[in-house]
C-alpha cells in the first residue's frame, strides 16, 4: 500500500511539472557520424513506441486535430506571418528548380536554391503582372512563397523538400505557364550566367483554406511556419525557436505542456547534406539536449518525450526522472535505433 501511494504521489508531482515534447524531423534518417551523450541517454532509457512512419506536416495535421480538413500550408504560412488569408484558399507556392536528367526531371527544393531577396521580389512581381486578376503571388521569405489562385490548378499534397530528387510530371497550364514566366525573366539568365539554377518554376502544395485547430499544448515553440500557424489558430501560445533549451527554461514556467519543433536536421537529411547534418546534430546536442536532460535530471522538468520522424517509421521515447536511473539500459550510438 505504500509502495503504491508512493507511485500515486510521485506520478501526481510529475503531472505538475513541466512537460517538454520535442519533435526531430530526421534524427534516425541519416547516419549521425559520432556520440552524442545526451540524445542517446534520452533515446535508452525513455519508453519507446514505434508508429507508421510521418513526415512533418503528416504529424502535425494529427497533432492539431484537423480530421478531414486538408493541411492548408498556404494559410496556414500567410497565418505565421502575421498575415491574415480571410476565407480564400491559399496554396504554398515555393520557388524550385526542375532539372532535366538523362531520362525524367526532377525537383530541386527551396531549401536547395540560395536565392536573394532581390531576386525573390522581382519574380514574385513578374508573376503577379502576368497574372493580374488570376494569381496573386505573395513573397514572405526569399524561399517560401505562397499564392491565391483564381483558375483550376493540381496541387501537390507534400512541399517540394519532401519530394526532393523525386521524377516530376508536367502538364498542369498553370504551371507550364508559370515556368514559361520564370524561364525569360533576368533574374534567371543572371543565375545561369553564374553558373546557379535558375528558379524555373513554382512547387504548388498545400491548397486550402485556414483551418479549425486544437492543442494540447500550452505554447508551440518553432520556426515551422506550419506549426506556428497551427497553434496560432488555436489559440496556443506561440514564438519563434530560442537559441537554447536553457535560455527558454531560464523564462518558461514551471508547469504547463510544450511542443518543440527541432527541424535543423530535416533539410540536409532530406538532401543527404552530411557534413550539415552533422554541425545541425551537434549544434542541438549542446543547445537543446543536453541543458533538458539536465533539467529533467533537477526535476526543473517533469517528462521529455521525444518524436523521431522521417525514418522507416515514427519512433517515441518517453522519459521521466527516474527512468534515468535505467544504468542496465546502456547508450548506444543515435542510428541503433532507427
Amino acid at each position: 500500500m505504500l509502495r503504491m501511494a508512493f507511485r500515486l504521489a510521485f506520478a501526481a508531482h510529475v503531472h505538475r511539472l513541466m512537460h517538454c515534447e520535442l519533435v526531430v524531423p530526421g534524427l534516425l534518417s541519416s547516419p549521425a557520424g559520432g556520440r552524442f551523450p545526451a540524445i542517446e541517454a534520452l533515446l535508452a532509457r525513455g519508453r519507446r513506441r514505434r508508429e507508421a512512419a510521418q513526415h512533418l506536416g503528416a504529424w502535425l495535421h494529427d497533432a492539431f486535430e484537423l480530421g478531414e480538413q486538408p493541411m492548408a500550408a498556404g494559410a496556414l504560412t500567410l497565418v505565421a506571418a502575421n498575415v491574415d488569408p480571410g476565407d480564400a484558399s491559399w496554396v504554398r507556392a515555393d520557388p524550385v528548380h526542375l532539372r532535366l536528367m538523362r531520362d525524367r526531371l526532377v525537383v530541386v527544393p527551396a531549401e536547395a536554391l540560395d536565392i536573394a531577396s532581390e531576386e525573390a521580389a522581382a519574380l514574385g512581381a513578374a508573376l503577379n503582372r502576368h497574372f493580374t486578376g488570376a494569381m496573386e503571388v505573395k513573397v514572405l521569405e526569399p524561399r517560401r512563397w505562397c499564392a491565391r489562385i483564381d483558375k483550376a490548378f493540381s496541387s501537390n499534397d507534400d512541399s517540394s523538400l519532401e519530394d526532393a530528387g523525386r521524377q516530376v510530371v508536367l502538364g498542369d497550364p498553370l504551371v507550364n505557364e508559370i515556368q514559361m514566366v520564370l524561364h525569360e525573366h533576368p533574374v534567371n539568365e543572371a543565375r545561369e550566367a553564374r553558373g546557379e539554377p535558375a528558379v524555373n518554376s513554382l512547387w504548388l502544395w498545400g491548397s486550402g483554406r485556414a483551418p479549425k485547430t486544437k492543442s494540447r499544448w500550452n505554447a508551440v515553440l518553432a520556426d515551422e511556419p506550419l506549426a506556428l500557424g497551427l497553434a496560432r489558430l488555436a489559440k496556443a501560445g506561440y514564438r519563434s525557436l530560442p537559441a537554447s533549451a536553457g535560455d527558454w527554461l531560464a523564462r518558461a514556467p514551471e508547469d504547463g505542456r510544450y511542443l518543440v519543433v527541432l527541424d535543423a536536421l530535416r533539410a540536409p537529411a532530406a538532401l543527404g547534406e552530411i557534413a550539415s547534418y552533422e554541425e545541425n546534430l551537434n549544434a542541438l546536442e549542446a543547445k537543446w539536449f543536453e541543458p533538458l536532460l539536465g533539467a529533467l535530471r533537477a526535476g526543473r522538468v517533469g517528462m521529455v518525450t521525444l518524436h523521431a520522424l522521417d525514418g522507416a517509421e515514427e519512433v517515441s521515447f518517453e522519459t521521466i526522472r527516474g527512468d534515468l536511473r535505467r544504468f542496465w539500459r546502456i547508450k548506444k550510438p543515435i542510428e541503433h535505433y532507427a
